[in-house]
């Protein structure tokens, strides 16, 4: 069966998320090599070792993106299966947060507050998508 255009589309994105990691690892090295040159040398050196543990974590993400992005377009299962969760775990981020005390406490708040139910919204299509007959189809499986 031919790979439906919005599973390409969501691989996609997945690669372009992966991009967007590892140049947050390299910034994140270069902030974290910026702040150790300066003040103190004990504090230099937890920002430079702050700044390589977020870094790895963002390299490691990328890493996911990317085999995530490989998956869906080789239509495997595994890999819409891992979709499905992180989205909906990040659905249940942009859930928390829109209803989060702190999230409607000053007016320049609200424009975060129309972005994240944006993402929600994005979320609940994807989720939606994905559990398409047609789609679930092309990637062999008619269950979850």
């Amino acid at each position: 069966m031919q790979r439906p255009t919005g599973v390409t589309i969501l691989a996609v994105l997945a690669f372009i998320a992966g991009v967007f990691l590892v140049v947050a690892a390299l910034l994140s090295l270069l902030g974290g090599a910026l702040v150790s040159t300066l003040g103190s040398s004990h504090m230099g050196l937890i920002a430079g070792l702050g700044a390589a543990v977020v870094a790895i974590f963002f390299l490691l993400l990328a890493v996911l993106e990317v085999v995530i992005g490989v998956g869906l377009l080789k239509l495997r299962n595994w890999a819409r299966i891992v979709t499905i969760v992180l989205v909906g775990l990040s659905l249940l981020g942009s859930v928390g947060s829109i209803f989060s005390p702190f999230a409607h406490m000053h007016v320049f708040l609200l424009i975060f507050l129309i972005r994240r139910l944006a993402f929600a919204a994005i979320d609940v299509w994807i989720l939606w998508y994905l559990f398409q007959p047609h789609v679930k189809q092309a990637f062999g499986t008619t269950g979850f």
